[in-house]
């Protein structure tokens, strides 16, 4: 087998999400709660996998401030909530920028619920509803590279190598298809020995074909932003920036909080289930997202409003056999909405 008997790479990177929520850790038993999400990063780095290993009693408490993720304004106040009313600028870190930013997401928090606020002599008094959990244990990054051969191993590495210096995940993987080979060939091409290598087949099942080195996210890391690019023989210098811990730790509790939200299953947000050719089809890995027209697994670029095959779906679905609500298209958005709900204890 090869990469190219998967569609697409999105449905590779569905697959590697589904055996990686059933799964993880890989060759282990799973010992404490994990999340799994797709495309998530920095600004400059996304990955195509993300699985973040959980305190389980944090991942509970988490679930008090609901299901919407806390953005890095909210995370500048919801963390630093005193117990008792405090005078906001007492009790919150000086933020780097104009307070007034502060003020505004003290005042989305308390709409929200998550944060008490009154006003005392015209000054505004923050106290906490709970205490946020540090929630995430560790963070696992996984680029999945489903034809992993010399010419996509080559673009792939500069980037692993990257993910590798930067440090902000925990371990990071290159998930690729078996071949069948008695050597897979994604051990023979130049992926940085320091990433893991997944061989996953059309099951949705892995193997390990390489363990990753555990890096360090509490240490500071280095941004590569430029390397030689005369190949073997050049010899100029790299340019690179180092990056303290704290923008690090940052980072990673605002990938999370993303990762909380949205889960690996969002990706129905971006794609039309209300049209008459959208199915989920269950196959051994899990349900996947299958178009009746074209007769194959749909992608999420594909299958949008101006796909030349959208038809919605007939209004008498919606009022025979299926809820007023909506028709089987709001029934697989319900489907996969409650199965993302599973991977979070605590929330109602």
């Amino acid at each position: 087998m090869s990469g190219q008997d998967y569609h697409a790479e999105f449905d590779f990177e569905l697959r590697v999400c589904q055996w990686a929520e059933r799964a993880w850790p890989p060759g282990g038993d799973r010992e404490n709660p994990i999340l799994v999400a797709r495309q998530l990063g920095t600004k400059r780095r996304r990955w195509d996998t993300i699985v973040f290993e959980c305190d389980p009693d944090g991942l509970r408490q988490r679930a008090e401030f609901g299901e919407r993720a806390l953005d890095s304004d909210l995370l500048d106040v919801i963390p630093h909530a005193p117990a008792e009313w405090t005078y906001y600028r007492d009790a919150l870190p000086d933020p780097g920028y104009p307070w007034r930013y502060v003020r505004e997401a003290i005042h989305r928090a308390a709409d929200r619920d998550i944060l008490d606020v009154r006003k005392n002599g015209g000054k505004i008094e923050i106290r906490r509803t709970a205490v946020y959990p540090d929630w995430v244990e560790r963070v696992v990054a996984i680029e999945n590279k489903p034809d992993l051969d010399a010419s996509a191993a080559r673009h792939l590495a500069p980037q692993i190598e990257r993910d590798v210096a930067m440090g902000l995940a925990d371990e990071v993987w290159v998930a690729t298809a078996e071949t069948g080979e008695r050597i897979e060939p994604a051990l023979l091409e130049n992926v940085p020995v320091e990433a893991g290598i997944l061989v996953v087949d059309l099951a949705g099942d892995a193997e390990v074909a390489w363990h990753p080195r555990t890096l360090d996210p509490s240490t500071p890391g280095i941004r590569i932003l430029d390397r030689p690019s005369g190949g073997d023989h050049d010899a100029s210098a790299a340019r690179f920036e180092y990056v303290d811990r704290a923008w690090k730790a940052s980072k990673r509790r605002e990938i999370a909080e993303r990762a909380y939200e949205r889960g690996w299953r969002s990706y129905v947000d971006s794609m039309r289930p209300d049209c008459r050719h959208f199915e989920l089809r269950w196959e051994a890995s899990g349900p996947l997202p299958f178009c009746v027209a074209k007769d194959r697994q749909q992608t999420a670029a594909e299958c949008r409003g101006s796909c030349g095959e959208f038809e919605p779906e007939p209004p008498v679905w919606r009022t025979n056999d299926w809820p007023i609500e909506g028709g089987p298209g709001g029934a697989i958005k319900r489907l996969l909405a409650r199965r993302r709900r599973r991977q979070r204890p605590g929330l109602e």
